[in-house]
């Protein structure tokens, strides 16, 4: 079992930063992409940005340039630091691991206010 816990959401006026965390405990098992996901009201969950085993990263067009993913290897925590925040940016934002099985986390909500 795998458990993922994301943390750093909150407020931020846009123009601003956040750090969003993703901490993984649990059994070790095979994980080959970490990545995270957002859901804003009223909309489907939409991939934000993935890094895979060897630290490949990938990133939704809306937010390239301003967010970076990184860390999620074996007992590192996952990072996504976003900057230049827009009001479309504000969603609930989840933790997802894949390998053999998929994780989600619980996930953190990120408010931009224009």
């Amino acid at each position: 079992q795998v458990q993922l816990v994301e943390s750093g959401g909150g407020l931020v006026q846009a123009g601003g930063s956040l750090t969003l965390s993703c901490k993984r405990t649990g059994v070790a098992v095979r994980i080959n992409t970490m990545a995270w996901y957002r859901q804003a009201p009223g909309k489907q969950r939409e991939l934000v940005a993935t890094i895979s085993s060897v630290g490949s990263t990938n990133y939704a067009d809306s937010v390239k340039g301003r967010f970076t993913i990184s860390g999620g290897s074996p007992g590192n925590t996952l990072y996504l630091q976003m900057n230049s925040l827009k009001p479309e940016d504000t969603a609930v934002y989840y933790c997802r691991a894949s390998g053999d099985f998929e994780y989600w986390g619980q996930g953190t909500q990120v408010t931009v206010s224009s």
